[in-house]
């Protein structure tokens, strides 16, 4: 049996780009022709210019956060989708709320691809203890392992007992679910000493999976313990392979990772969000902004995928803080950039202790940059000035050397002390 799902996971990443540039005229026009919220929100785009990279990231972002009240406004689904409910295969509630559809195709949130890394093959049995109920995160991975040719068992969540019972009877070849939870059922079947030995190999996703984690598993004899990251809005969107070095982007899909609060991308390995652009037919989503952080890894996979790898979940991007009454938004230090463009890249650090709060701008700025501005000394009147009418705060400014700011794609820093 191959390692690959399929041909695709192994072609040129040059044959990848053109395939996936090609189709992205047909889906700006498919959404914007067949759903009302795309057709207002990329009014007076010609969709056959969208035909690039450059030509993508000229689009407005749609973050997760805007998707609450576009569907107020235009129920169920914002106007997002481009078939009638009732030809939908599962709707599901999300926190939020927030109310996400399922397409009526098989492995609609295509899932397979990350079992098939994981070595979960045609005839396995597999014991799905993510949530059932209301939540798409069972029915991702449910969808998928049915595709492969899989038997799965709807474990749900909690009551670890019958769980241990379920792999002793019907002996799951393996495990999907957080890694917490299975960390709770090994603990519980070693307590009774109960042998589910059987379950060799598991997908995990919903939290962190740490080093120490992944090794204790494995000493608990589950050989294989991989992750998949993914959101109810998208499906899944990366894996991790068997060589366990980053997580590989799904073929269905296009990544850019934008500096948090704008849609301008970053360079590869620099830290920012994540949006993606799904084809989804039924639920398209264009520049999509997860809110989630991340970084391009350089190089492919050793395992032979070709196609881009992250770095997995580094965090949050929605860095709003409150400084003296006043919210301060990731975009508008990118604003304040935009002001004075000898500004590489800046953090603000907010400091103090509550009802003192006191902002420093930090920007790389090189020497080039500051003698063309006049000087530091006026490069930093400059930046003060722009903190204060962007903000409408005041701020110090503090100029740094490029490359001294940490990569982890924070833009607002809040190191305020509150005990």
């Amino acid at each position: 049996m191959s390692a690959w799902y399929d041909e695709l996971e192994t072609r040129p990443a040059e044959a990848r780009e053109g395939a996936l540039m090609a189709r992205l005229p047909g889906l700006v026009e498919h959404a914007v022709g067949n759903a009302r919220g795309w057709a207002q929100r990329l009014a007076g785009v010609d969709a056959r210019e969208i035909a690039s990279r450059k030509a993508l990231a000229q689009l407005p972002v749609l973050r997760k956060g805007d998707l609450k009240g576009l569907q107020e406004q235009a129920p169920p689904f914002g106007g997002l989708v481009t078939v009638e409910p009732g030809r939908l295969g599962r709707l599901f509630m999300s926190p939020g709320p927030i109310f996400d559809p399922e397409g009526a195709r098989d492995d609609p949130w295509r899932t397979a691809r990350a079992l098939y890394a994981a070595g979960i093959r045609p005839g396995h049995i597999v014991q799905n203890c993510f949530g059932y109920h209301l939540t798409p995160g069972a029915w991702m991975v449910d969808g998928g392992a049915r595709k492969l040719g899989c038997a799965v068992i709807p474990a749900g969540v909690g009551q670890t007992e019958q769980q241990i019972d379920l792999i002793r009877t019907l002996r799951p070849d393996a495990y999907v679910g957080t890694p917490s939870f299975l960390r709770i059922i090994v603990e519980k079947a070693q307590e009774a000493k109960l042998d589910i030995s059987n379950l060799q190999r598991a997908l995990v996703a919903a939290e962190a999976l740490p080093p120490s984690l992944r090794a204790w598993f494995q000493q608990q004899g589950i050989g294989t313990v991989l992750q998949w990251y993914g959101t109810a809005d998208l499906g899944m969107v990366a894996y991790e392979s068997s060589a366990m070095e980053g997580m590989i982007l799904d073929e269905e899909l296009i990544l850019e990772i934008v500096r948090p609060g704008t849609g301008e991308p970053v360079p590869d390995g620099e830290v920012g969000e994540i949006v993606v652009t799904s084809f989804n037919p039924d639920y398209p989503m264009i520049r999509f902004g997860t809110g989630d952080l991340s970084a391009v890894l350089p190089g492919i996979s050793p395992c032979g995928r070709t196609n881009v790898r992250i770095r997995g979940w580094l965090g949050r991007a929605d860095q709003t803080t409150k400084v003296r009454g006043m919210f301060v938004h990731p975009g508008q230090v990118a604003e304040v950039l935009r002001r004075v463009p000898h500004a590489k890249r800046a953090r603000l650090v907010v400091e103090g202790e509550m009802a003192n709060d006191r902002m420093t701008l930090k920007c790389e700025v090189d020497a080039a940059g500051a003698a063309a501005a006049g000087g530091a000394e006026a490069l930093s009147a400059q930046l003060a000035d722009a903190v204060r009418e962007v903000t409408k705060l005041r701020g110090e400014v503090e100029i740094v050397a490029p490359g001294s700011l940490p990569n982890d794609g924070k833009v607002i820093e809040d190191a305020r002390k509150y005990e």
